[in-house]
């Protein structure tokens, strides 16, 4: 039996239950978790919430105020080092009755001794779709080489377990880059604080698995505090700290049963309409754009928002710029008249159309709404303020739907949300995350709990589809920390090759 010689399990029932799986892996119905570890070997293990994403959303990437709470859901990791370079990850199913496997040398991370560009290391991984779901784990040791320096003289051996749904647009992916980078860092001895740990985390799925999120997934992962929704100003990452949630209301998560995945189409167009729009808006504002690679804009001398579309307000946006921008542009007709963006992340693809006035607009008036939202959860919680709360996430989601990134089931439950309403203990509700199905967060009395039930099992016989329901939190990877197990006569880290 593994025993604890550091960190706590701070009363959660999901840690008692990976530690179980661990103390039973040599009987796994899976093979290839069986011998993964050497017993008499020392394990790091770490845990990080998937999240709900309250309000905020894709305005993230806009530098918009967002709210998010961390979920009952976890990603766990057990790692344990190994004497030669060679990194083999086992990711088990929720049944435990399968798992994926993913071997590889730390070596094919580096030409001449220098670590390989991201690009290389995601056009390996999107080669094979069927291993690119190991990116977003092997991406953790690539990214630590390219950005802090680290030089791996051994590799690890990974273990993963979760029970963050994927594609429910709860971040799944998210809560993997973090469990593995909190047990790497423990396991190899690099100090990260949690902000830069997010921030690194980001990269990995940006930059390594090729996906464009905005860094509010990351964030929550590794700072979110149980019962509390994070309050995160995303300019890059600035903490506004944790807001407690009220003890009158409730948030739920309703998953629509479409999944959800943030390297989709429409999410990227989105991203790149916003961003030109924002481009169009320097050009408008007499803003002096410097030109990077190939002549695109590497940046733009902004006084008066700071680079950030987020800040620019309704007003503003209204009387100043809305009227000057296309509804659509061809990208091939955006790179003759503005040379580039300045994202890093996502690219315009001259033979695409993109949208452009409607995109702009969400980060705009959707930050403006989050910031009316946080004031009213603090304070006296009244009646009112939480019908005002609810409005505003119904106006999200509309404006959600109006970028092309919502979906027929997200709506539906929205409807049936809306119509059992404030009688019933229900507020509001939005689609969250990146779009395009997922989940729906849903505002409530906190007594309301039959009633989201209801709602559930009303979509359930329409769609067919019995949805998931979110309910509770807990803590981020940093208050969390991690684990040390060994058992009796361990050394720690030595094990054979």
């Amino acid at each position: 039996m593994y025993q604890i010689v550091q960190g706590k399990t701070r009363g959660l029932p999901d840690v008692a239950a990976f530690l179980d799986i661990l103390n039973e892996l040599e009987r796994a119905p899976a093979p290839e978790a069986r011998q993964i570890f050497d017993p008499a070997a020392e394990l790091v293990v770490a845990r990080a919430p998937g999240r709900l994403d309250v309000m905020g959303g894709i305005a993230d990437y806009s530098g918009s105020l967002v709210m998010e709470a961390p979920i009952r859901e976890a990603t766990f990791v057990a790692l344990q080092r190994d004497l030669s370079r060679h990194l083999r990850i086992v990711s088990l199913s929720q049944d435990e009755a399968q798992a994926l496997a993913f071997e590889m040398e730390l070596a094919d991370f580096e030409r001449a001794g220098e670590p390989i560009e991201y690009e290389k290391a995601r056009t390996r991984f999107q080669q094979d779709q069927a291993q690119h779901w190991a990116a977003y784990v092997a991406g953790v040791f690539l990214t630590l080489m390219r950005e802090r320096g680290v030089r791996f003289e051994r590799g690890a051996r990974v273990l993963i377990c979760s029970d963050v749904p994927q594609g429910k647009g709860v971040s799944s992916s998210a809560a993997l880059e973090v469990a593995v980078m909190q047990a790497v860092a423990a396991a190899f001895d690099i100090g990260i604080e949690p902000r830069e740990m997010a921030l690194l985390c980001q990269k990995v799925e940006n930059l390594v698995a090729g996906a464009p999120c905005g860094v509010m997934d990351q964030m929550t992962a590794v700072c979110g505090q149980a019962g509390h929704l994070l309050s995160l100003l995303c300019q890059p990452a600035e903490l506004r700290g944790a807001i407690s949630i009220p003890e009158e209301i409730a948030f739920w998560g309703l998953d629509s049963g479409v999944r959800h995945a943030v390297t989709g189409a429409d999410y990227g167009s989105v991203r790149v309409g916003a961003f030109m729009g924002y481009r169009i808006i320097a050009d408008l504002a007499g803003f002096k754009v410097g030109e990077g690679a190939s002549g695109a804009p590497a940046q733009i001398d902004d006084p008066r928002w700071g680079g950030y579309l987020a800040n620019v307000t309704p007003s503003e946006f209204e009387q100043g710029y809305a009227a000057h921008l296309p509804e659509r542009i061809e990208g091939a007709e955006f790179l003759s008249r503005y040379k580039g963006m300045t994202d890093a992340v996502t690219r315009v693809v001259p033979e695409r159309s993109y949208a452009v006035r409607v995109p702009t607009a969400h980060p705009i008036y959707e930050s403006h709404r989050v910031r009316l939202f946080a004031e009213l959860l603090q304070g006296e919680i009244s009646e009112e303020r939480i019908e005002l709360a609810g409005e505003l996430m119904y106006q999200s989601h509309a404006s959600y739907s109006a970028c092309g990134l919502g979906s027929a089931a997200t709506d539906r439950i929205v409807e049936l949300v809306r119509e059992a309403g404030p009688s019933h203990g229900l507020y509001g509700a939005k689609i969250t995350g990146g779009g395009s199905g997922g989940t729906v967060a849903i505002l409530s009395r906190r007594d309301a709990a039959e009633s989201v039930r209801k709602i559930a099992g009303r979509y359930a016989q329409e769609a067919g589809y019995p949805p998931y329901i979110f309910a509770g939190s807990s803590p981020g990877s940093a208050e969390f920390g991690y684990l040390r197990l060994t058992r009796s006569g361990a050394d720690p880290f030595e094990i054979s090759s």
